[in-house]
């Protein structure tokens, strides 16, 4: 059990406050999430991401609210000082204020979360506004927003130009003026993201791929340490390349099974003769 204290609401706010970095890295499952909490990660999101990393889907708009509240009880047990935001899938919100209320405390009651996340700019303000008004803290999600990547004509930089930046930043105003107390900016210019960082009042700015000005960073667990052969994003370091060092220990299996290697005495269990023996003559 990690000696973590508890991370709220207050303590980020407080961090920000005093200049401090805020760490964030997605997480689907217990033992990533034992690991994250040790490092001293500040928040995890469970985010919808899942399906395309942990699922195998091409895209997040699969995932279910059963597969996220799954995911994210399980980050819980790993990771239970640390603050989890549960990232609400695609059409858990949308269609109205009353069932985004219900999915968000969904994440709370039945996963134990800390907060919720939805993507969307102030066409979302209501959803946000009656998600927070209901007591559930709840994020932001500008820019790049997966669950709209066809209609902003797929996985590209949103915001550099102009108009397009202003409606961006218009939007981050009406999300924290709606009551949202954190938004993540995604692959959008840095300079847009620094100017929407200074222009917020009551509201943390989390930046994923978006540059160093804000108060803290998102990536995404799978991409840092190489673990999503399909895309490697230019945004995403990799920290540690653990997908070659897990396909290298994978093909060393394969060839020491193979070649009579694996298993070794100290990898199995014996009896004694003594006890073989009378096992062989009971079964005479």
């Amino acid at each position: 059990m990690s000696d973590k204290k508890k991370l709220t609401l207050p303590l980020l706010f407080k961090k920000a406050a005093n200049h401090e970095q805020i760490t964030w890295l997605t997480c689907y499952d217990y033992p990533t999430a034992y690991l994250q909490e040790q490092a001293g990660i500040d928040m995890i999101l469970v985010g919808d991401s899942l399906g395309m990393t942990m699922l195998g889907y091409e895209s997040t708009l699969p995932v279910t609210m059963e597969d996220m509240i799954r995911h994210a009880q399980a980050v819980r047990r790993g990771a239970p000082n640390t603050f989890v935001i549960g990232d609400m899938p695609y059409m858990t919100y949308q269609p109205s204020v009353e069932i985004a209320i219900r999915n968000a405390g969904r994440f709370m009651s039945e996963a134990g979360c800390d907060a919720i996340k939805l993507e969307g700019g102030e066409e979302m303000a209501d959803k946000i506004y009656g998600i927070s008004r209901a007591g559930i803290p709840a994020i932001g999600h500008l820019g790049l927003t997966p669950q709209s990547v066809s209609a902003l004509g797929g996985f590209r930089v949103q915001g550099k130009g102009a108009a397009q930046a202003k409606k961006i930043a218009d939007n981050a105003k009406a999300l924290e003026q709606a009551g949202a107390f954190m938004i993540l900016l995604e692959m959008v210019p840095d300079r847009l993201c620094k100017l929407i960082t200074e222009r917020a009042e009551n509201c943390l700015i989390m930046s994923l791929g978006s540059g160093p000005d804000a108060h803290g960073q998102l990536l995404i667990y799978h991409d840092m340490f190489g673990l999503y052969p399909r895309f490697k994003p230019r945004m995403a370091k990799i920290f540690g390349n653990a997908g070659e060092v897990i396909l290298n220990g994978l093909k060393q299996y394969v060839q020491e099974v193979s070649e009579h290697v694996f298993p070794q005495p100290e990898n199995w269990f014996g009896m004694t003769d003594e006890e073989y023996d009378e096992l062989i003559g009971s079964l005479e």
